[in-house]
């Protein structure tokens, strides 16, 4: 096990590379920030003079190989907006996306699993139709729907909760729900199927004959065993965890990465862009790696090479 982490934190290396790379080249052929860091009336040399401090005039690879010699000294640069280094920015609003994430994902696990249990006890009974369509209209509806319609019947209409900001529990619960709710969906669906699976095996039967009672049977001997592609959908859910706080953030004006992101793309700070990229692509990777590591725990028969 301790070889194998090893050598998964050393792909981390070229798998950072690679995505450095690409979200440079984006920016790179995004458009000049210069046109936005100056008035309108500016002067074609005061642009150019600009661009050349900058290091925009130089050529993709020179700025490329500056970019990277930045990376390996955790610089990515100034942020032209803030008027200082892009990291600790990035850094500063990565607590509240983190905050937002796992409370959706709370939210998720809290809907999901006795949903999906339920769902898979009752099988192809109204119960379980009603079950499985919800998480079909949950998978379908888009996060900034969601958002909206929860923010004018909740805040605008019923005013439980407040409509934008983080500082309180109560901004958190309508990001957390609108964010939480598709991936409740895509994990209800994934553990009904699971689950009636593994109530389908023989030693399940066993125990039943038994006469042990049910909730052992499924809690302690089959949800167990369908956790593995659960843990699975669940690192994978990262990427649209992430990806979803970028919609949700800004719906809610949550003080988060995802909206610092959106901000730095409407004003071509690549410095801000490039830094938010590569901190998200680690937590991703990370997420990964770490669902890796909550298999063995689940099942120690399972072995890395």
């Amino acid at each position: 096990m301790g070889k194998y982490l090893i050598r998964r934190l050393l792909q981390l290396i070229p798998v950072l590379f690679i995505i450095s790379f690409i979200v440079f080249a984006l920016v790179y052929v995004a458009g000049d920030p210069v046109a936005l860091m100056l008035p309108e009336d500016a002067s074609q040399e005061d642009i150019e003079q600009l661009r050349e401090a900058l290091g925009l005039d130089k050529p993709f690879h020179i700025q490329y190989l500056s970019y990277m010699l930045g990376i390996f000294q955790g610089d990515f640069g100034d942020s032209f907006r803030y008027g200082s280094s892009a990291l600790p920015i990035v850094l500063e609003r990565l607590p509240a996306t983190l905050e937002l994430a796992v409370a959706a994902m709370v939210v998720a696990i809290v809907i999901a699993i006795p949903l999906g249990i339920w769902s898979a006890t009752k099988q192809n009974t109204p119960m379980d139709l009603l079950a499985t369509g919800g998480a079909v209209i949950g998978k379908a509806m888009p996060n900034f729907w969601l958002g909206i319609m929860l923010i004018l019947l909740f805040s605008v209409t019923l005013g439980w909760f407040p409509v934008s900001g983080r500082g309180t529990f109560s901004h958190l619960i309508l990001p957390a729900i609108t964010l939480g709710t598709g991936i409740a969906a895509e994990m209800t669906r994934l553990i009904r199927s699971s689950m009636i699976e593994i109530l389908s095996q023989d030693y399940i039967r066993t125990a039943q004959s038994k006469g042990i009672h049910d909730f052992f049977v499924i809690y302690k001997h089959a949800f167990r065993n369908s956790l593995i592609p659960v843990v699975t959908i669940t690192a994978l859910q990262t990427s649209t965890l992430v990806g979803g706080t970028l919609i949700t953030e800004t719906v809610f004006s949550w003080p988060g990465l995802g909206q610092l992101l959106i901000q730095a793309v409407n004003t071509r700070d690549m410095a801000i862009v490039q830094a938010s990229v590569f901190v998200i692509a680690f937590m991703v990777i990370l997420m990964n790696l770490l669902a890796d590591i909550v298999y063995k725990l689940l099942d120690p028969r399972i072995k890395y090479n």
